[in-house]
């Protein structure tokens, strides 16, 4: 798999994603300049964590209009791959590839901690290979990551089983304590109705290396890849 890093001003989980994509999984992995219209023939199109446009006026609503998310918005279109983790969720909800928007935590705070998160389905390419009745435990870091929508639209992502990942507690129980940041339903992680692109708001390519103590995230990118191998 070829894998594409969307570079923003203000983007800092990039180098992250790089050495995930790169160096732990082994995909060819380019930079792409937010500036720049060529996606270079990639298979992933990955948007990373971070402070685009330093989260003027809104998290991601600035970066919605670089250039180069035109091109990622017909890539997603015709079907190409495409996931954003933490300020990459929030482009991916302003650019109206994801339902729904991520608002200021609830407690008004940046949270910057360890979390678990449950899977709530399989059919997906980045849950296809993990336990449904498993807490993962992967870091989060926003500070507006409170995902909310409109009921007819958290309808629509049940009926389509679009949720992907609810905020739970080390046993897997969807809490309040356990809600990080007072998103609906706890919810997590979502995917659009076409199941080709992906948000979340923790951080799985942080909890890959064994040298960090955190390996819970390994089996997102794992299921990513062997699922697009298979498709």
């Amino acid at each position: 798999m070829k894998v594409g890093v969307v570079i923003f001003p203000g983007s800092n989980c990039d180098q992250d994603a790089i050495y995930a994509f790169q160096n732990q999984f082994g995909c060819e992995t380019v930079t792409l300049w937010h500036k720049d219209h060529d996606l270079q023939g990639v298979d992933l199109v990955f948007l990373p964590g971070g402070f685009s446009y330093g989260d003027y006026l809104r998290s991601g609503a600035i970066a919605r209009f670089s250039p180069i998310m035109q091109n990622v918005i017909e890539f997603a279109g015709k079907g190409g791959l495409v996931m954003g983790v933490c300020n990459g969720f929030q482009i991916l909800c302003e650019s109206h590839l994801l339902p729904g928007a991520l608002l200021h935590n609830n407690n008004q705070k940046f949270n910057c901690k360890n979390v678990f998160i449950k899977p709530v389905t399989n059919n997906s390419l980045i849950t296809s290979e993990l336990s449904l009745t498993k807490a993962y435990q992967i870091p989060v870091a926003h500070g507006e990551g409170r995902f909310f929508c409109d009921e007819q639209t958290l309808a629509g992502l049940k009926a389509n089983d679009q949720i992907l990942f609810t905020y739970s507690d080390a046993e897997g129980n969807a809490t309040e304590g356990s809600n990080p940041n007072g998103s609906m339903e706890n919810i997590a992680g979502i995917c659009n109705v076409g199941r080709n692109v992906f948000g979340m708001m923790p951080h799985p390519e942080r909890a890959i290396d064994k040298d960090l103590y955190n390996t819970d995230g390994r089996g997102l990118f794992e299921s990513l890849l062997k699922a697009s191998l298979a498709v």
